[in-house]
This record gives C-alpha cells, structure tokens and sequence, in this order.
C-alpha cells in the first residue's frame, strides 16, 4: 500500500492561517512560522479586546448618568441608590440614553429617587 504524505493537509493549515494574516506587515503575512505567532496572539488580544469593549462601554453609560444626575442636584450613586429604593430596575445603558435623548423622562427619574432618598 502506498504511503500517503501531508503535503495537501499543510498546505490548507498554512493557508487558513495566512488568510487570517492578511493585511498584516512584511513577514507576518508571508511566512507561515511567523504568521502563526503573530495570528495566535492577535486572536488571544481580540478575545479580552471583546471582555474590554464591556467595561468600557460600562464606564461611558455611568459617565453620562453621572453627568445627567449631577445637572438634577443628585451624584450618581444617590441616584441609583434612589431609584433602587423606588423599585425602578433600569439597566444602565437605557438610563445613559435617556440622559442623552429624554431630558425630561431622566428629570422625572431623578425627582423620583430624590423623593425616596429624603
């Protein structure tokens, strides 16, 4: 029985990998050895990049709560805290787009969590 070589199989190893290189410069896109270091570290960057993305979108919606709150004569955290006691359980992203869009639903809000907290 004949033998059968790799030959097919590492090509198509090699070209996966070099596709995902693309756009990568000098050596990194051209030489397998080098792509694949440089392709394995950036999918393990792109995976915390994608734990990041959350934290920091997190950090923008507080900022304008915050922002928001302050213009109403509250911090952010009386604000929560206020809201909380009132049994209004909305999430931080729809609070931060209202602070942006709504002015005067946010306002309402905030008059509800002043009235809890005194």
């Amino acid at each position: 029985m004949a033998r059968i070589k790799g030959g097919m199989n590492a090509k198509k190893k090699h070209n996966r990998v070099l596709k995902l290189a693309k756009g990568y410069k000098g050596a990194r896109s051209k030489q397998y050895r080098v792509a694949k270091q440089s392709v394995m570290r950036a999918l393990t960057e792109s995976f915390a990049g994608r734990k990041q993305r959350k934290r920091q979108f997190r950090q923008l919606w507080i900022a304008r709560i915050n922002a928001a709150a302050r213009m109403n004569g509250l911090s952010y955290s009386k604000l929560m805290h206020g809201l909380k006691l009132a049994n209004i359980d909305i999430n931080r992203k729809m609070l931060s787009e209202m602070a942006i869009n709504d002015a005067q639903g946010f306002t309402s809000l905030a008059d509800v969590a002043k009235s809890k907290l005194a």
